[in-house]
């Protein structure tokens, strides 16, 4: 009898050691993918960034429940060229959306990580506006498809609804939060990606194909009805680098037109900042939807989430308004947070610098997957393992020559951004670049590209600056 039992251990035993192995051995579920991208948002502009007044309780719960990075950046500060380096992993130079102007067919052709997701068996969805141009037909790689004719309008805007022409009702943010939450509630046989890209929180401007903009008044802040008053009453803060004098920016100096000179009377107002706080309150609700339905349908623990924009914005600094082109810290940093329990449960702040052109890098190897082709971005998902990554400065920020707007013809530049000093080296302009001690000036006030002491600084950075240029395919 005892031998019976000993045996029967054995084999249980043996059952167990078996299973055990080739739970080992099978490879962990892929993760879901959701991207939440917002335009013109700036990093400093939420609670868990530290804002005195701003309420943003959902992408507060997401810094606190992932990683919030404290040094995100573009690497192209403007919308298109931007959004393209995102889904690509490529400097504009390589994906070839350099500007705002309409370059829909090419966009057709970019080969972006959702794309690639597809390809290896992902299910899709596309939600918002693609603003590569005024197209907004569906793009390759994804099943379901909601978006806008170039930058859409906040209330009732005409939608493109898998390739069908219809007519949106409401809001535009809560359009695209009810659309991203229907598709994460409907059954998935597969893994799957939705990137969700909102309209909020730029201006509600109308974009001609050529570029050109319909009702330019940076009054046309739009937040939802209920949202309207949202802040009333508040002190707004402003940056100690709106009193900069421009003393060694000829750049901005410039005579330009019949524009104004740039100083205070020149910044963005009091009741354009709120408008654009008042907008993004909704934006705040449906990812708090978005959160609430991936905990409701179990998917929470398995799906990344991440959230960002695709630059930032300027509220005066440096005289600066309804602007983010420059190289400037206010337009090229970014908020990024990424959230993704199965491998980091532990959240953390981390301060090691990383790019737009990085997500879809970190995305694809954290799915299993690659880019099918060389590109400029590398992969942070080491973070997520425990492990550490290098530190991405210096690193490439640049902008072509505008034909839009007039305060930036003639201001295409190339800037390089390390973790002590920034170069911004101006194309056409000549004898106007600018060179700044970020350890110790991080307002960009005082430009030391003509200061004795920082001609060997000065030297290195343009160095640098040459050959990564020259590396440029």
């Amino acid at each position: 009898m005892q031998f019976k039992w000993i045996s029967i251990l054995a084999a249980v035993g043996e059952l167990v050691t078996a299973a055990a192995s080739h739970a080992a051995d099978s490879p962990a579920p892929r993760p879901n993918v959701v991207m939440i991208l917002i335009d013109d948002l700036r990093w400093d502009e939420l609670g868990c960034a530290g804002h005195p007044y701003v309420k943003t309780p959902a992408v507060d719960r997401l810094a606190a429940e992932g990683l919030f990075f404290e040094n995100a950046f573009t690497v192209a500060p403007l919308c298109s060229p931007s959004r393209a380096s995102f889904l690509t992993a490529k400097y504009p130079k390589g994906h070839g959306i350099v500007d705002n102007i309409d370059r829909s067919p090419q966009s057709h052709k970019l080969v972006t990580w959702p794309r690639l997701l597809h390809d290896a068996g992902y299910e899709t969805c596309w939600v918002g506006k693609w603003h590569m141009g005024v197209d907004d037909s569906p793009r390759p790689g994804f099943d379901d498809w909601l978006s806008v004719k170039g930058q859409g309008r906040y209330v009732d805007p005409p939608l493109n609804d898998n390739g069908r022409e219809v007519p949106g009702r409401g809001y535009v943010t809560d359009i695209f939060s009810d659309r991203a939450v229907e598709f994460l509630k409907k059954p998935h046989d597969k893994p799957f990606c939705l990137y969700l890209s909102h309209k909020a929180v730029h201006p509600d401007l109308e974009q001609r194909a050529d570029g050109s903009i319909v009702n330019a008044l940076a009054t046309n802040f739009v937040p939802a009805e209920r949202h309207a008053r949202l802040y009333e009453g508040v002190a707004i803060p402003r940056r100690p680098n709106c009193e900069d004098t421009l003393e060694g920016k000829p750049a901005l100096l410039r005579k330009v037109e019949d524009l104004p000179p740039l100083g205070k009377a020149t910044a963005t107002t009091d009741m354009e900042i709120l408008g654009r706080q008042r907008m993004f309150a909704a934006v705040d609700e449906g990812l708090d939807r978005i959160l609430q339905t991936l905990d409701e349908t179990g998917k929470a623990r398995d799906t990344i989430v991440v959230f960002t924009s695709d630059h930032g914005y300027f509220y005066g600094e440096h005289g600066l308004s309804y602007e983010r082109r420059l190289a400037y810290e206010e337009a090229i940093r970014i908020p990024l947070i990424v959230r993704y329990p199965a491998l980091s449960a532990k959240p953390r702040r981390e301060a090691v610098a990383v790019l737009s052109i990085d997500v879809g890098p970190t995305i694809l190897e954290l799915c299993g997957a690659k880019f099918s082709e060389t590109v400029d971005g590398r992969s942070f998902a080491p973070l997520f393992r425990g492990q550490k990554v290098n530190t991405r400065y210096p690193f490439l920020i640049q902008h072509q020559s505008d034909v839009v707007f007039a305060r930036m013809k003639g201001m295409g530049y190339d800037a390089l951004r390390d973790g002590q000093t920034k170069l911004i080296r101006y194309r056409e302009l000549q004898g106007m670049d600018e060179l700044y001690d970020m350890a110790n000036d991080p307002l960009e006030l005082q430009n030391l590209i003509a200061d004795p002491k920082s001609q060997l600084r000065r030297h290195f950075m343009e160095t640098k600056l040459d050959r990564i240029l020259e590396s440029q395919p």
